[in-house]
């Protein structure tokens, strides 16, 4: 890989075989080369600017621990989709538990006769908001291939699954949807 000065950069492979060592500098190049593509990533799985960040910081934090058991078994950028994708649904379980604990104490304000503010989400794009209440695979499955368009194969081997298993989800997500917009389409 030839950088903008002309100079021949390390390839990935390289670089996360180095900082699996332990190489600092290496792992650096790293987050530095992929900080964007990890953020774009989260960001689509959550359309969240915010919630976003949040997960890239946790990818970079949980990319230092988990490089020192790099294998070089797979693409390089294949592994770091796994992480980001576990990084995002980790995030959407802990905001989970938070809007449910919100929501409890919102019971427990209202029965003491306290006033509490309402959760409001966010409206963003109404098929992402529908595709992020699929079940996990599902979901994971939609993402890769329309939002980060990779082939079945390469979804595949994201998702650690047979390219058939894709196709299926992606079957069982997209009649799902037809489904879920179809109501939401009726209650506007």
């Amino acid at each position: 890989m030839e950088s903008s000065t002309g100079i021949e950069e390390p390839a990935d492979q390289e670089l996360a075989e180095r900082a699996s060592i332990g190489d600092r500098d290496a792992f650096s190049m790293l987050v530095e080369r992929h900080y964007a593509f990890i953020h774009r990533v989260a960001w689509k799985w959550c359309r969240d600017r915010s919630a976003a960040e949040d997960i890239a910081q946790n990818v970079c934090l949980r990319l230092g621990f988990a490089i020192r058991s790099w294998r070089n078994e797979s693409a390089f950028k294949t592994w770091l989709y796994r992480i980001t994708i576990n990084a995002a649904h980790d995030h959407a379980r802990f905001i989970a538990r938070e809007m449910r604990k919100e929501q409890a104490l919102a019971v427990h304000a209202s029965a003491i006769g306290e006033e509490s503010v309402a959760y409001q989400p966010s409206h963003g794009d109404y098929i992402w908001d529908a595709v992020r209440t699929l079940p996990d695979k599902q979901r994971d499955a939609m993402l890769l291939v329309y939002g980060e368009e990779l082939n079945h194969a390469d979804a595949a081997a994201v998702m650690g699954c047979a390219e058939s298993t894709v196709s299926y989800h992606l079957h069982t997500a997209r009649k799902q949807l037809k489904t879920l917009l179809g109501k939401s389409g009726e209650e506007q």
